[in-house]
């Protein structure tokens, strides 16, 4: 069996409107415009995969993906055996520069062809399952008080134990916020706040140190991606655990982290990372180095969800008991592009035994919102 040709397919997934996500330094989100990839064989096998690219996040959109892989990665790989994927990743890996969530789509697809020619989920692949189910959080849009106190309780309701609230904003809106939803949600839901960079060195320990009253589990990324010194600064003084995300892409990344101790966690994303496999040597690197890890979520669709369940079902280094993952994904669509829900409930996240990633499109729907043109 060989790599016969590489499909992309651009689409734009509208959010529901109640659930557009609004963050500090990252605008507002309001539809998906992603990147589905279909990694054919000439024997039939062909395996999906997602990028979910934002430009003002990532870097990278439908366009740039599409050509990049169309121009590199697909020379490069037709004609291989799908199978040699470690082989494979490590050469496209060279290809280019960065666009992780690019080379990610085609990894991601790679590891759906080989658990399908196996006959087994990638969970399995990846060494079997270290948890059952995976603990998951909810997130609360950087919204006025009493619209986000409605959020938080709406997801308690639906069954969420923990969320997180965007902050990063201005500091007084940000303490009103999460003052806000602890009120609606009460005493007994794990609350953390992500600032996605939003905040200024000098105001971020003033305004956490206001949060600490409403009971804070944890801070995400209160300062700017390449603030990593005053982050670990920061981290010195602070309560509770900080959480690096925008902080960390690659390994190196988080190797840079350990060294400066400037989090206790690190938020990794199949995406960021360029693959499944490189998502796993950064939770394995962070445990040796002491540090835990969570998995931090870009609104995926059902592809890059299911992938997301399969990273944490089977990574140890991942510690969602402590820190819920963000496998949330499919939530905030009216309609995803798989052909049946995925098996991801409020609060928990669970996998299934068919065999790949264990979704198939739904063409009706990807033919809906694809992208005319792209």
């Amino acid at each position: 069996m060989v790599i016969s040709r590489i499909e992309t397919i651009p689409v734009s997934v509208p959010l529901k409107p109640e659930l557009v996500i609004r963050s500090g330094r990252g605008g507002s989100h309001t539809s998906s415009p992603f990147l589905l990839v279909k990694v054919h064989t000439d024997e039939g096998v062909t395996g999906i995969g997602e990028a979910s690219c934002t430009p003002r996040w990532s870097g990278e959109d439908q366009v740039t993906g599409a050509h990049l892989i169309h121009t590199y990665l697909e020379p490069l790989l037709r004609g291989q055996d799908p199978l040699q994927l470690e082989r494979l990743t490590q050469s496209f890996r060279l290809a280019f520069a960065g666009n992780y969530f690019t080379k990610s789509a085609v990894e991601m697809a790679l590891w759906d062809i080989a658990g399908k020619v196996a006959g087994k989920p990638v969970w399995q692949l990846l060494g079997g399952k270290i948890r059952g189910s995976v603990p998951t959080k909810w997130s609360v849009s950087g919204v006025e008080p009493d619209k986000a106190a409605a959020i938080g309780a709406r997801a308690v309701g639906q069954g969420f134990k923990a969320m997180k609230v965007k902050v990063g904003l201005d500091p007084g809106g940000d303490v009103a916020r999460v003052a806000a939803v602890r009120e609606a949600i009460g005493a007994g839901i794990k609350l953390g706040v992500d600032a996605n960079g939003g905040w200024q060195p000098d105001t971020a320990l003033a305004t956490i140190t206001r949060l600490y009253e409403n009971n804070i589990a944890f801070v995400e990324q209160p300062l700017a991606p390449d603030e990593l010194v005053a982050m670990a600064n920061m981290r010195s003084q602070l309560r509770v655990p900080l959480i690096a995300d925008e902080s960390v892409y690659g390994l190196g990344d988080a190797k840079v982290i350990a060294q400066l101790k400037a989090a206790d966690a690190l938020s990794i994303y199949i995406g960021k990372a360029g693959g499944i496999e490189p998502a796993r040597q950064i939770a394995e690197f962070a445990a040796s180095a002491g540090m835990k890890c969570t998995v931090g979520s870009n609104l995926e669709l059902g592809v890059g969800s299911a992938a997301m369940v399969h990273l944490a079902l089977a990574t140890a280094g991942i510690a969602a008991e402590e820190f819920p993952c963000d496998i949330i994904g499919p939530f905030y669509y009216e309609h995803d592009i798989v052909r049946e829900p995925l098996p991801i409930k409020p609060g928990e996240a669970h996998g299934n035994e068919r065999p790949g990633l264990g979704v198939e499109l739904d063409e009706e729907k990807v033919e809906r919102y694809r992208v005319r043109g792209g």
